[in-house]
């Protein structure tokens, strides 16, 4: 199969964030089997949910990881020309939920494996598919947790999130939470019998407004658009009609840090005047959506230099969106990002990659196979 019918493959697998993933991740196994994988399924504690990590060559020297994930984002918009879920090709463009974030990257890899089975690598190559990342990367720390087990410590890991084939070196680290305040309702013109959950989360706010603007007056890193840490609630919630004492207000909060600074330790002040609200009997539950760290440049220098040379793009210092780089250079592998497509078009209706990006992306793939297979044991 070509990269194209791979991909209509895996386009029709409606694999929503949250939802099921037994379908792809069954006919990928035996996809990868078939043309001589090693393939091991990694049950997530959902139960419905699995990562899949695959091997062509040696597990027991060091080799690259090709790391993507299998779900996607929702597909609601009515804006949508055709099924999203049906990939469509309109002359060079291929649109279906999910082709440039991220199965386009998925279905060159997996395009490039009988090419990659052909030869004798001497260091493997390791495909790491993992569920939930659009939940704020659920998943594949399930399956980082698994690697000492399923291969030798690797060279490096390669994200094939959609960046034009060009490699990203850092990305910022990201934490969410969601804060509830239950307080006690009532008629509004008895405000001393209720507790105003709505009047209490203004204190919250303000401190994370203030949290905001402080940020902005660094620490900075210039790699970064903006060069700084940042905040902000995205969410609000609360109320049910205006002459009712609210008993309930919820917001949804991030933030997102250069590298060296904890997200969640940017939330730490709201936290605390949250907490402080209990104390005049508001109920507060603070709960994390999702955490994942920076990534940095400081240990991909090698995987920079040979995905430059084989793309012919200069590496990008940084950008401020994340991916599950940062988790794996958490757990000590060296990590790059670098795959087909563009994020502009991604969590967008008519989402698209283009027949010549996958074309490039199955041939870095098989480059990099052929890096594998040329060089011996003591060489890289």
């Amino acid at each position: 199969m070509n990269a194209e019918e791979i991909l209509a493959r895996l386009v029709a697998f409606p694999t929503v964030v949250g939802r099921p993933n037994d379908e792809i991740v069954s006919w990928i196994r035996a996809y990868a089997e078939g043309v001589g994988a090693t393939v091991t399924v990694l049950p997530g504690p959902e139960g419905d949910r699995a990562n899949l990590f695959a091997t062509l060559g040696p597990r027991d020297v060091p080799g690259y990881v090709l790391s993507g994930h299998m779900d996607v984002v929702p597909a609601g918009e009515p804006e949508w020309s055709s099924d999203p879920f049906r990939l469509r090709r309109d002359g060079e463009r291929l649109y279906g939920r999910g082709s440039s974030d991220m199965k386009g990257f998925l279905a060159a890899v997996l395009a490039a494996l009988p090419a990659l089975g052909a030869r004798r690598l001497a260091r493997p190559i390791h495909l790491a598919f993992s569920y939930d990342e659009e939940a704020g990367c659920h998943g594949v720390p399930h399956m980082i947790a698994r690697l000492p087990e399923l291969c030798a410590p690797p060279l490096g890991c390669i994200i094939g999130e959609p960046s034009g084939l060009t490699p990203i070196r850092a990305h910022k680290g990201k934490a969410a939470v969601r804060l509830a305040i239950t307080g006690r309702s009532g008629h509004s013109s008895r405000p001393d019998q209720g507790l105003n959950a709505i009047h209490a989360m203004a204190a919250v706010l303000n401190e994370a407004v203030a949290q905001a603007k402080a940020l902005e007056k660094g620490p900075f890193d210039g790699s970064f658009t903006p060069p700084f840490s940042s905040l902000q609630v995205g969410v609000v919630q609360g109320g049910q009609g205006v002459n009712i004492i609210p008993d309930t207000c919820a917001v949804e909060l991030e933030a997102r840090a250069i590298a060296g600074v904890d997200p969640m330790r940017l939330l730490a002040s709201i936290k605390a005047e949250a907490v402080a609200l209990a104390k005049e009997g508001f109920g507060i539950e603070w709960t994390l959506l999702s955490s994942y760290p920076a990534l940095s440049s400081r240990e991909n220098e090698s995987l920079a230099t040979l995905l430059s040379e084989l793309t012919g793009h200069d590496p990008i210092a940084a950008v401020s969106y994340g991916t599950e780089a940062g988790l794996f250079e958490a757990a000590g592998l060296p990590a790059i990002i670098c795959g087909p497509g563009d994020i502009a078009r991604a969590h967008r209706p008519d989402e698209y990659i283009e027949t010549g990006e996958l074309a490039a992306c199955q041939m870095l793939i098989e480059a990099i196979g052929a890096r594998l297979q040329a060089e011996d044991h003591n060489s890289m």
